[in-house]
C-alpha cells in the first residue's frame, strides 16, 4: 500500500484504576486471534459500545480483519460507552505489552490524560470515528463529519423545497462528531434554507431519548415534515416504531410522507430506504474504519510515519493540532444507489 510517509478521561485515581482493571475482564470480548502473530508487535483494541448496529458491524469487521491480516491482538475489550471503563481497559493493554492502541472514545474531551499517559510510554494511539479534543494521536481514522451535516441539510432542503419543519436528533454534544454534524447542519440550513424551521433535539446518542422528544415535538407540531437522524444505528428503529404507531409512517411519494435522512449506512437503513420509510442515509464506512484502524496501528507499532496529503484509497490525510486524520469517503445513499454492492451495508454479516 503506497501512502505518503514522514515521521508523526477522565482523570481517575490510581486506586480506582486498579479496581477497574480487575473488573475489566467483564468488559472484554473473546477473540481467537489474541495469541496470534508470533513475534509481531501486540495491538490493544477497545470497542466503544455494543448498543448500536453500526458499532456491532464495526466489531465484526475488526474480528475478521484481525484474523485475516495476522494481527497480534491482545484480548479485545469493550468500554460500553463508559470512559472510566475505557481508561481501565487501556491500563490493561499497557500492562500486557501493547505497542499500539486502537480506541473510539465516545467522550472526546475526557480521554486527554489517558492519551498523555500513553504518549509518555511511547504507545501510539489510533482513534476511530472520534477525534480526541486534546492529547496526542498517531492517526484518527474518520470520515468528514461536517460533511455529514452539510449533506443531510442539502438533501432535506431540496426534498422539502426550502420550506417546512425539521427535527434534528443531535448526537452527544460532548463528542466531536455530534458537534461537527450539528454545527454544519445548522450553518447550512441558515445559509441555504432559511424557510425551514429546525428543532434541535439533543439525545446523547440514545434512541429512547430521541423517541420521547420526537413524540413531544409531534404533539406541538403535527405538521413536521422532515427528520435528520445523526445515527441510524441507535435512532432508526425507535423512530420508525413511533411514526408507525401514530400513523405517520407513509412511504416516500405518498402525501404526508415525512422525509428522513440518517447517518451510518447499516443494512436496516438500506431496507428502510427500499421500503420508502426513509429517504437517504450517509454511509459511514464501518469496513474501512476497521481496515485502516488496524493498518495504522500496525504501522505505528513498527515505527512508520505519515504526512498530510492524498492517499491511494480515495481519502485525504489532514494535519490536526494533536496528530493526523485520515478522512475516509462517506457516500450519500438513496433509492438510486441503495443496491450498490460496493456499499458495506450490503455486504456485512
Amino acid at each position: 500500500m503506497k501512502l505518503a510517509r514522514t515521521r508523526s478521561t477522565a482523570a481517575a485515581a490510581t486506586a480506582v484504576l486498579a479496581v477497574l482493571a480487575l473488573a475489566t475482564a467483564c468488559n472484554r470480548e473473546s477473540t481467537g486471534s489474541a495469541a496470534s502473530g508470533g513475534d509481531k508487535p501486540a495491538i490493544g483494541i477497545d470497542l466503544p459500545r455494543s448498543d448500536s448496529d453500526f458499532w456491532n458491524s464495526y466489531a465484526q469487521y475488526i474480528e475478521k480483519d484481525v484474523k485475516s491480516d495476522g494481527i497480534k491482538a491482545l484480548p479485545i475489550s469493550n468500554s460500553q460507552n463508559d470512559v472510566t471503563k475505557l481508561v481501565a481497559n487501556v491500563q490493561v493493554f499497557q500492562n500486557t505489552g501493547a505497542k499500539a492502541v486502537v480506541m473510539a472514545p465516545q467522550d472526546t474531551g475526557a480521554i486527554a490524560s489517558t492519551l498523555d499517559t500513553l504518549a509518555s510510554k511511547k504507545i501510539p494511539v489510533v482513534s476511530v470515528d472520534t477525534r480526541p479534543d486534546k492529547g496526542d494521536v498517531y492517526m484518527v481514522v474518520r470520515a468528514d463529519n461536517r460533511a455529514y451535516g452539510t449533506k443531510a441539510c442539502e438533501f432535506l432542503g431540496k426534498q422539502l423545497g426550502g420550506k417546512g419543519k425539521v427535527a434534528e436528533f443531535q448526537g452527544a454534544l460532548d463528542s466531536i462528531n455530534g458537534r461537527d454534524r450539528s454545527e454544519a447542519f445548522a450553518a447550512c440550513m441558515k445559509q441555504k434554507f432559511p424557510g425551514i424551521k429546525v428543532f434541535e433535539l439533543p439525545t446523547d446518542w440514545k434512541g429512547d431519548v430521541a423517541s420521547a422528544k420526537l413524540q413531544s415535538l409531534l404533539a406541538q407540531h403535527p405538521d413536521l415534515n422532515g427528520i435528520y437522524m445523526q445515527a441510524g444505528g441507535v435512532f432508526l428503529q425507535p423512530t420508525l416504531a413511533l411514526l408507525e404507531q401514530k400513523g405517520l409512517l407513509k412511504p416516500a411519494g405518498q402525501k404526508g410522507h415525512i422525509s428522513i435522512i440518517s447517518n451510518d449506512g447499516i443494512p436496516q437503513e438500506f431496507d428502510a430506504i427500499r421500503k420508502g420509510q426513509i429517504d437517504a442515509t450517509i454511509s459511514q464506512p464501518a469496513d474501512l474504519y476497521a481496515k485502516y484502524a488496524l493498518y495504522y496501528a500496525k504501522a505505528a507499532a513498527e515505527g512508520k510515519t505519515f504526512k498530510p496529503g492524498a492517499t491511494d484509497h480515495d481519502s485525504t490525510i489532514i494535519k490536526l493540532p494533536n496528530g493526523l486524520e485520515d478522512q475516509l469517503p462517506a457516500p450519500l445513499v438513496t433509492k438510486d444507489n441503495v443496491d450498490d454492492k460496493t456499499l458495506w451495508g450490503n455486504n456485512v454479516g
